[in-house]
């Protein structure tokens, strides 16, 4: 019994060896001819490190002929949140197309969050970015629907800090607009759509940016509304709608100053009926006071009469005029 245990107990330990000492990963690294202790293995398992992406990292490192990255380099960007993997493969993909990227600026890259291998990749292979439409208007008022092509390279040297993609976008969206917008009618940007493409490249819009605009190419151009009718046509009903509103307010004073000449006449004639009626009363008085006798009542009553007659001849539908 006790030699069965005692041989558990030993493939306990040679396992447990086989687990803690990677044993058959040092082996590869040794064969690959990479520079790798079994103890610096083991010691990465307690440094939070797996010894299998260290391991594989060194060996396609070396085998690509970049003799220049350590162990320490590795584990350290590691440790910091890197993509040791990505990192080594754009070095390896960086060295074969005789770019200039060191590991130090790979993996400032690969920290600030940017794919470092994919940015090799579009170093290489240039990429192309199709813009939303882009609506601009003419000086003669018509609206013009623009798509463009840009093909961008990727700047190793601006990807940290270098802005990305979205301002590329909005700065050819930018230079379109401008470019439509300066030209005399939309005749002349539907016959030579090359010259936006032109005006556009002549801005810059790649400075500060993560990438190198190669070409701007104008795919699209559709035909809008006729934006400077539509204008004068909001301009005219809006120009209608204030000479109404005046002519609103004009006929409003109008009816208001009527209504206060009726209120003035209406006030006269109460004034005149009212004075009319003190006649009597002031006759009585001259009357009874002595200041009035009865002939010079008469004689007014003639001048009355003879009065109210002159007002009937001198009337053209008088019935005096009519009977004659």
């Amino acid at each position: 019994m006790l030699p069965f245990i005692l041989l558990g107990v030993v493939l306990l330990i040679v396992l447990l060896f086989f687990y803690y000492f990677p044993i058959m990963l040092w082996f590869s690294t040794k064969v690959s001819g990479v520079k790798i202790s079994l103890w610096q293995l083991f010691l990465m398992r307690f440094r939070k490190v797996p010894p299998s992406v260290i391991a594989s990292a060194m060996v396609e490192a070396h085998k690509a002929g970049l003799s220049n990255i350590t162990r320490d380099e590795l584990e350290a960007h590691y440790l910091a949140g890197g993509h040791v993997e990505r990192v080594v493969h754009a070095l390896v993909s960086a060295s074969k197309a005789n770019i200039d990227l060191t590991f130090q600026m790979a993996t400032a890259i690969d920290l600030a969050g940017r794919d470092v291998f994919e940015a090799v990749q579009m170093s290489v292979n240039p990429k192309v970015i199709d813009t939303p439409p882009v609506t601009a208007v003419a000086k003669d008022g018509i609206q013009l629907i623009a798509k463009a092509r840009v093909t961008v390279r990727a700047n190793i040297r601006q990807l940290v800090g270098g802005a990305g993609e979205d301002t590329i976008l909005a700065r050819v969206g930018e230079g379109i607009v401008s470019s439509i917008g300066s030209s005399e009618n939309h005749k002349s940007v539907l016959e030579n759509p090359d010259s936006i493409s032109k005006l556009v490249l002549r801005k810059g819009l790649d400075a500060g940016t993560a990438f190198e605009i190669l070409s701007i190419d104008i795919a699209d151009i559709d035909i809008g509304k006729n934006i400077g009718a539509t204008l004068q046509m909001d301009q005219a009903n809006a120009d209608k709608n204030i000479a109404q509103a005046k002519a609103e307010e004009r006929r409003a004073m109008a009816v208001a100053l009527e209504q206060e000449m009726k209120a003035k006449a209406q006030e006269a004639r109460a004034n005149v009926i009212q004075a009319e009626a003190e006649v009597p009363k002031a006759m009585a008085e001259a009357f009874r006071s002595g200041n009035l006798g009865i002939m010079d009542y008469y004689r007014m009553k003639n001048i009355q009469a003879d009065t109210a007659m002159r007002d009937n001849i001198a009337k053209p539908e008088s019935p005096a005029n009519n009977a004659k």
